[in-house]
């Protein structure tokens, strides 16, 4: 089934706004995460529940189909293999990878895809931490990972995952030593979302607004409630 980069794009929006939300996903959500007009959405959805890729309900939103499922889960596994291999092999910042991944995904052969993990060893996760897709295009096991707003003061979390979307977002957050694998401590929650931890190891505390905050997904230490 050829697909244009535009529908592949929003097979892969979908997929991961109901890996957030575990949810039918609205119109209105696409446009936001797309930066297009719902009128669109709805035009592009029409076209996708045509081709057997989405389900749609009136005023309830779509999920997607398992063929839907199979070539978003493809798209991620492009994106994410070039984002590691571009960190890794050509020396791209973290916060610089997401756009070029998003301009070569569509265009990779099979045969390029698999050279790509072999070179890198498989890997499980992108820079971001964010799950790979395997080879059979399985969705990757779910993560016990919270948004850290989730969290409450005092709370010692170890970062998993930070959305790749704003190169800006990602700069700051590694300035202040917020990435995958790092112990972060919750110093303050503003009642307006604010949010102001530490990294440990790290000079200073870091302020995460809250949308921002909703994007750094975190676990507990092995063995601690929180």
């Amino acid at each position: 089934m050829m697909l244009s980069d535009v529908m592949e794009d929003y097979l892969k929006t979908i997929y991961q706004l109901q890996r957030e939300e575990d949810d039918r996903i609205r119109t209105s959500e696409i446009a936001t995460e797309l930066d297009v007009t719902s009128p669109t959405v709805t035009s592009m959805l029409e076209k996708l529940e045509e081709r057997g890729l989405v389900d749609r309900e009136k005023y309830r939103g779509v999920t997607l189909t398992e063929e839907g499922k199979t070539v978003a889960l493809e798209v991620v596994r492009h994106h994410r293999l070039l984002e590691a291999y571009l960190t890794e092999h050509l020396d791209y910042d973290w916060s610089e990878v997401h756009e070029e991944a998003d301009r070569l995904e569509h265009h990779i052969s099979e045969d390029f895809e698999a050279r790509v993990a072999a070179a890198l060893d498989d890997p499980d996760v992108d820079p971001h931490g964010s799950p790979i897709p395997g080879a059979d295009l399985e969705p990757p096991t779910a993560s016990d990972a919270e948004s850290v707003t989730q969290f409450e003061e005092g709370d010692v979390v170890v970062v998993e995952e930070v959305a790749d979307h704003d190169p800006e977002v990602l700069s700051y957050l590694a300035d202040h030593g917020v990435e995958p694998g790092v112990e972060l401590e919750i110093l303050e929650v503003a009642p307006f979302g604010m949010i102001t931890a530490q990294a440990i190891g790290a000079d200073g505390p870091v302020s995460l607004p809250a949308d921002v905050a909703r994007h750094v997904r975190v676990a507990s230490p092995s063995g601690v409630e929180h």
